[in-house]
Order: structure tokens, then sequence, then C-alpha cells
């Protein structure tokens, strides 16, 4: 009989130890189109608002919230491994985003996106419609 384990997967702020792997890692989606490049000085700036899913001590996804202002922040720099996604890594990282900005008050959380659904799935919604479109989380009343 086949025993099946589940890997535990944290959810945590990223510490400048993470850099690298963080780079790393959205490395295959700037490659595809999906993600802006970003600069290792930008993933350092975003260190106080930006989260690292982990599994068995490897980081598995990461996400960034940049915040503009008491009004507005933006989800930058979501990824999730190939090995994790569809396990829930994606949305748990989003919640980490939108948590922290209910925590400092802003208003509203928005992600510019080619992945409509899965923002959808996360309690987001469209604003304005075209090809890229902004999407929000209402924080408050």
């Amino acid at each position: 009989m086949a025993t099946q384990t589940t890997t535990r997967v944290i959810i945590r702020k990223a510490t400048e130890a993470d850099l690298a792997a963080m780079a790393e890692l959205i490395t295959p989606f700037v490659e595809q189109g999906l993600l802006l490049e970003r600069t290792f000085e930008e993933l350092a700036e975003w260190l106080g608002t930006s989260f690292i899913a982990e599994a068995d001590g490897k980081i598995i996804g990461c996400a960034a919230l940049e915040i503009y202002s008491r009004k507005l922040a933006e989800i930058r720099s979501l990824a999730v491994s190939k090995d994790a996604q569809g396990l829930g890594v994606g949305k748990a990282l989003v919640n980490a985003c939108v948590e922290l900005a209910q925590q400092r008050n802003i208003l509203e959380v928005m992600a510019i996106t080619a992945s409509e659904e899965f923002f959808r799935s996360c309690g987001f919604d469209f604003n304005t419609p075209n090809l890229k479109k902004a999407m929000f989380y209402q924080t408050g009343d």
C-alpha cells in the first residue's frame, strides 16, 4: 500500500537571503512574457512587502505588494514554480498581499494580469474592459 505525503507550504515575509531565489523563480515567467523583468534592486526595495511560499525548505512561490498610496497598491511579480501550480500557492500569496494591504488600511489592491480567472477566484474584479485589465480587491466599505 502506497503512502501519500502532503507537503506543508509556509507563506512568510521575504528576507534579503531570498532575493536570488526570487529572481530565479520569476525568470522563466519573464522569458515567457508573463511577468515584467525585475532588477535585483527592485526586488530588494520590495522586501518589506514581499512574501515567499516555501515547501521542504525550497522557495516555490513569491509575490510583492507595491504600495503607491493609502488608496492603492499593486500585486507585483506573482510567480509559482511549475511543479507547485494548482495547489493554492498563488492564492495564498495573493491573500498575504491583500491582508497586508488591509493591515495598512489601503483602500484597493490591483493586479495587472493576463490570468483573469485566477484573480477573479481571489475576489478581484474589472474596472475597465481592454486587453490588459486592472483588477481591484475592495478591502473596506
